[in-house]
């Protein structure tokens, strides 16, 4: 369950998308709200703002801002011709399907949504006049390319890119189709005139219509379910009968096979199936003519009843006229919906209602166009806390023969019916898995008790050895405490005699460090053995020019002979002027090493001096 800041922080964030949709006219109500958020976010952090709040104001301060953060939200990833494998197929399969359903001068209609700085709408430009040949494609191909991000429609509509984004086209086409400009290349300026580009969001603004080719790859996939769904009924209305869609990878329409049949799932090709418009709805109405006073009170008592009716419907009811004005709102619609009386003879598209739940402009004007009620299942609509479930019916009002001069859009309230179906539903998903939770159980159960009784008979066996082993351990440990004692002894015995001897005695390891200083060389030199042990000998410092001693006790160590003593000039622990007898013996023990034994030596010093 999350916490009070993480509501808090998504109010932040929708409160933050709308100050975006009504100061730039962007609306992000469609994306996924995790991946926008994480967008959103990089960049406050770009920007060192900590808070949604505090990234608000300085929106609010800077113009230069929104478009960064726009340039963040909307990642530009293009390149001509990406995915060569299912350009190809469309070229080669798609494209022969494509003209021999036209005539031979009948326009080409193709739109690149989503076309962000225009490499896939000139692709599309390429592909058509090396199928058609040069002229004929300057003749009859007509290509939008559309966006929301202006900055990258600016980059599409120039048609200058560097040499490295021609990477992936032949080299005779890049030199056909494109000129050199400088360090860049530009789009060829007779067919750069047949590639139109402009804002468009394909999740509000109308769509462009009569495509024989739509192509919108890898930007589905940055909507929610509810947004995506709202972009393929614009993309369907968008098509001719059997004209086609180019998705992304990334992309499928999993749930409309009653539109599109697939024709190549691989390459995410679509087609929209061929179909006959559905029979007209045709209104019943009261015919007036002229009559007597009661014929005319009937009428009007007629009307104010039908009104009445309508204003009284349990549901909620609204009607948009063919120019998108409202021109009735029910006493429910303005319950539940918040919409007042004021609000009639408003355009339809300036009340909230129009896109929250769902966005219900696109759907009126398909409705519309195909002249056939749309039915909207289970939209699901937020207030506060409290979620709330719709079937909506957008119906064109029209009488036979006439175009539909209204649309009337219904709201049936199935939310306790979706909460019921959605509790049923996890209830029987429970069910199920306590079932299989149980017979699992059971099988373990069986299986445990199995194991138990292995357990039980190898628990007897490890007892019998843990006895032996016992046994085994008092007999070596017995072993242990004679040799422990035996060790103590023979210690004892050393270091006595160590102790015993009024020489310095000082061990060094094979690496020249102190493992052995004992008390002769303590009262010598007046260095503690904890002091000098583990020490590199030749580091210490004390009474005795070790560096003297260097070579003896190298040559000492290589030779593993024992030397003849050396003199040397020392200084006592009392500060006592002395000669020092060193005798270096090899040490076999404990991985080698030298015994040095010191002593204070009498006789001519300065003879024994020079010797050393």
């Amino acid at each position: 369950m999350a916490d009070g800041r993480d509501v808090e922080t998504d109010e932040e964030l929708e409160e933050l998308l709308g100050f975006l949709r009504d100061a730039r006219g962007f609306d992000f109500t469609g994306y996924k709200r995790s991946t926008l958020g994480r967008r959103i976010r990089k960049r406050m952090a770009d920007a060192q703002s900590t808070s949604y709040a505090d990234y608000r104001d300085r929106l609010e301060t800077s113009a230069d801002e929104f478009g960064a953060l726009f340039n963040t939200i909307l990642i530009n990833v293009t390149s001509i011709f990406r995915d060569p494998e299912a350009w190809n197929f469309l070229q080669n399969e798609v494209v022969p399907e494509v003209l021999a359903q036209l005539g031979p001068e009948e326009e080409i209609r193709v739109w690149s949504a989503g076309c962000s700085s225009g490499e896939e709408a000139y692709s599309l430009a390429i592909m058509f006049a090396e199928t058609l040949g040069l002229d004929e494609a300057l003749n009859r191909v007509k290509i939008y390319g559309t966006d929301v991000d202006e900055e990258a429609l600016r980059e599409a509509r120039a048609g200058l890119y560097p040499a490295k984004a021609l990477d992936s086209l032949a080299p005779e086409l890049r030199e056909k189709y494109f000129d050199a400009n400088g360090a860049q290349f530009s789009f060829r300026g007779d067919l750069r005139r047949r590639v139109i580009f402009g804002r468009h969001d394909i999740t509000r603004d109308a769509p462009i219509s009569r495509l024989d080719l739509l192509v919108c790859r890898n930007t589905l996939m940055y909507f929610n379910v509810e947004a995506q769904t709202q972009i393929v009924d614009r993309f369907h209305f968008a098509l001719r009968e059997s004209g086609f869609l180019f998705l992304g990878k990334a992309e499928l329409l999993l749930n409309d096979a009653d539109r599109f049949d697939v024709v190549s799932m691989r390459q995410r090709i679509f087609r929209r199936r061929p179909g006959s418009q559905p029979t007209p709805y045709q209104p019943t109405g009261v015919k007036i003519r002229a009559g007597s006073a009661t014929e005319v009170k009937t009428v009007a008592r007629t009307r104010q009843v039908r009104d009445l009716v309508v204003d009284g419907a349990p549901i909620p009811m609204l009607a948009v006229d063919a120019d998108g004005i409202v021109v009735l709102v029910n006493s429910q619609a303005r319950t539940q919906f918040g919409l007042t009386a004021g609000d009639l003879g408003r355009p339809f598209q300036d009340l909230e209602i129009s896109y929250r739940p769902l966005e219900l402009r696109s759907l009126i004007e398909q409705a519309t166009n195909e002249r056939r009620s749309l039915r909207i299942n289970g939209t699901e609509r937020r207030v506060g806390e409290e979620q709330q479930y719709y079937d909506i019916l957008i119906q064109p009002l029209m009488s036979a023969g006439n175009p539909p001069v209204a649309t009337s859009i219904t709201f049936t309230d199935v939310t306790v019916a979706t909460q019921l179906k959605s509790e049923v539903k996890r209830v029987r998903e429970d069910l199920e898995t306590t079932n299989e939770e149980l017979q699992s159980s059971i099988e373990e159960l069986e299986t445990t008790n199995e194991e138990l009784q292995s357990t039980n008979e190898e628990l007897e066996t490890t007892n019998e050895e843990l006895q032996s082993g016992n046994e085994e351990l008092e007999t070596m440990n017995e072993e242990l405490r004679v040799r422990t004692e035996e060790l103590d002894a023979a210690r004892l015995f050393l270091e006595g005699i160590l102790s015993s001897v009024g020489a310095g005695v000082v061990v060094l390891d094979r690496d020249l460090r102190v493992t052995s200083w004992n008390s002769g060389a303590v009262d010598l030199w007046g260095l503690r053995g904890d002091e000098a042990i583990g020490q590199p000998f030749f580091s210490l410092d004390f009474g005795l020019p070790t560096d003297s001693l260097r070579t003896v006790v190298h040559e000492c160590l290589d030779t593993g002979k024992r030397g003849t003593p050396r003199y040397v000039a020392s200084v006592s622990r009392l500060g006592k002027s002395l000669r020092c007898a060193v005798l270096t013996s090899p040490f076999d023990g404990d991985g080698g090493g030298v015994v040095m034994l010191m002593e204070e030596s009498s006789g001519d010093a300065s003879a024994r001096t020079r010797q050393a």
